[in-house]
């Protein structure tokens, strides 16, 4: 495993466009996703330990996002060939066993990696309803332990943007394994 912090926000950068299949194999894009308060993207995967101990408050903060008008959606883009825990049938098993209430989509390719600067699972990316960069940063304070009073940070980051407030400029870098790249 290799670990990885995301680079800083590049503040107003758009979303790039993407058209995936999710885990029942429909089509969705980022303009049918995108909430009228906005988009948080996430990159994961099923294996990261990273990704693993997050897993359940993403979902909880998914419901939050939704709550504002912001949708959410999962990509994973590891090579599945080379990492079978990424398959597409562990990614049907995974969102099942953790109630995923947003699209999980499979990057095969690994274009939305690339389009998105994605280094590592996970890597969360908050878009306001223009669908501009507002936050690249980590979930929360507590990382991998999941101990002690926790700081839904991208949660914050969100609800100051919905509201109409300054973007938060003091974001910290998500941390996690790699993204497995083809070869």
């Amino acid at each position: 495993m290799s670990l990885l912090e995301t680079p800083t926000c590049a503040f107003g950068s758009k979303a790039p466009h993407f058209s995936l299949p999710d885990v029942y194999g429909q089509l969705v894009s980022s303009d049918s996703v995108v909430g009228k308060g906005g988009l948080v993207v996430a990159f994961i995967c099923n294996h990261c330990p990273y990704v693993v101990a997050q897993i359940q408050d993403f979902v909880s903060d998914s419901k939050v996002f939704k709550a504002m008008g912001v949708n959410t959606v999962a990509i994973m883009s590891n090579d599945f060939h080379a990492y079978p825990d990424d398959s597409p049938e562990k990614m049907v098993s995974f969102s099942h066993g953790h109630n995923f209430n947003f699209p999980y989509l499979l990057d095969e390719n690994q274009i939305a990696a690339r389009a998105y600067g994605a280094v590592c699972t996970p890597d969360y990316f908050g878009f306001n309803a223009n669908l501009e960069l507002v936050y690249r940063g980590r979930l929360d304070n507590l990382r991998m332990s999941r101990d002690g009073e926790r700081i839904p940070e991208l949660v914050n980051a969100i609800r100051e943007v919905v509201e109409g407030r300054k973007v938060p400029k003091n974001q910290l870098s998500s941390m996690g394994c790699s993204i497995k790249w083809k070869r």
